[in-house]
């Protein structure tokens, strides 16, 4: 076995990190060394700053195995959070699987908007998350807002199921229901919040995505249909039927939808506030509010 064909059999953590280096640069992996040292870590069972402080160290032989399979699926373009199986969203631990996507910072925009509107961390708020996921969106929520409840709606069963595991893990599983369901089709009575990050892509851009995206992410998480805005209709009606008086609505959204979301919204006779740009000053969240 072999390293990229480079590297010896019980390579040095400093030899792997390079052999490794080298196969991921060849993938088109940009950082390459970077990523390369966090999974010589994850085969040694090691904090990344170890293999940096001690290169000269060894990889025993079931590490180097692990390392082998874990360079190889990278090299595929298998997203790092993948091969760990979580990721950190608003510094929680989420469990991913395949029938969910890839919590991203740009999502962290959506709660921030909600905490910034929402000021009464004590509230006893009713949340409604469409679309949940691994459940980040409803479960970083819950665990700002003590006395609030939420409900997660998604159309995959595996994903409802490991937002469930996800809301167990954190301890707010008293506090959080995942259904199984085509958006608010299985739900009545009103809610105070309510949150999405639908599939807002357009279906024939989706393959021209980067190959972690492309390949990894679930589509039925991604695909918005011809124009992109399937999703948004669908649930500017639910929003306007399940959103009580005085409720708002926060609704991550793609680059340069924001003025047809607000017509979609308005013409459901919701209230737009604001909007939210992320970090790379992209228009990333839109709030509504049923009057």
């Amino acid at each position: 076995m072999s390293l990229a064909g480079a590297a010896p059999l019980c390579a040095t953590w400093g030899e792997a990190v390079a052999s490794v280096a080298r196969r991921l640069a060849e993938a088109g992996i940009v950082e390459a060394r970077r990523e390369a040292r966090l999974l010589v870590a994850l085969a040694a069972s090691v904090e990344p700053a170890t293999v940096l402080g001690w290169p000269e160290r060894r990889l025993d032989e079931g590490a180097e195995a692990r390392l082998e399979e874990l360079a190889r699926r990278r090299a595929s373009r298998e997203p790092y959070a993948r091969l760990v199986g979580k990721r950190q969203f608003w510094s929680l631990d989420f469990a991913l699987s395949s029938a969910t996507l890839d919590p991203r910072p740009d999502s962290e925009t959506l709660i921030e908007s909600a905490l910034e509107l929402l000021p009464d961390r004590g509230a006893s708020l009713r949340l409604l998350d469409f679309g949940t996921g691994s459940g980040c969106l409803l479960l970083a929520l819950l665990s700002e807002f003590a006395n609030a409840t939420g409900v997660g709606v998604d159309l995959q069963p595996g994903a409802a199921a490991l937002a469930r595991r996800n809301a167990a893990a954190l301890g707010l599983a008293g506090r959080a229901a995942f259904v199984v369901g085509n958006w608010g089709g299985a739900l009545a009575g009103q809610v105070d919040v309510i949150l999405a990050n639908p599939p807002y892509i357009c279906s024939e851009s989706i393959d021209s995505l980067a190959p972690e995206i492309a390949r990894y992410e679930p589509r039925v998480a991604l695909d918005g249909g011809r124009d992109g805005l399937d999703a948004y209709r669908a649930l500017a009606g639910e929003t306007r039927r399940l959103l009580r008086s005085g409720g708002m609505g926060f609704f991550e959204l793609g680059e340069g939808q924001a003025p047809a979301v607000v017509a979609l919204m308005a013409a459901a006779g919701l209230t737009v506030m604001s909007s939210r740009r992320d970090l790379a000053g992209i228009e990333r969240v839109l709030v509504v509010k049923r009057q």
